[in-house]
């Protein structure tokens, strides 16, 4: 059973990030924001993510409607994943998220 199989809570951030939980998570929208990829380009991009991570979270992506995923019938088969419109507004909160690390987050473990 997965988080998804709950409702969502009420509290809007709680929402947020039962969607957009861990940094594997942020990643890869990240990753999407760029236009649509294949599970190989995203793996390539996401050193150290697991295959099974990978297909989870995008799998909740696109319960969410935060994802689509396009399969496409050639030989071999080819699956494309493309943010939604819904996901193309995170575009903003990734923008303030790196401002923010920039002004207040050292490169380097000291201030």
């Amino acid at each position: 059973m997965s988080d998804l199989d709950h409702p969502l809570p009420e509290c809007p951030i709680a929402r947020f990030l039962t969607v957009l939980d861990g940094t594997w998570a942020t990643l890869i929208v990240r990753e999407l924001l760029t236009g649509p990829k294949r599970f190989t380009e995203l793996r390539a991009a996401l050193p150290g993510i697991s295959p099974k991570t990978l297909s989870s979270r995008l799998q909740r992506f696109v319960l969410t409607g935060l994802v689509t995923r396009t399969a496409y019938p050639e030989i071999p088969p080819r699956v494309e994943y493309q943010l939604t419109e819904a996901g193309t507004r995170l575009q903003t909160v990734f923008d303030a998220m790196a401002a923010w690390a920039e002004q207040d987050l050292p490169r380097t473990g000291a201030r």
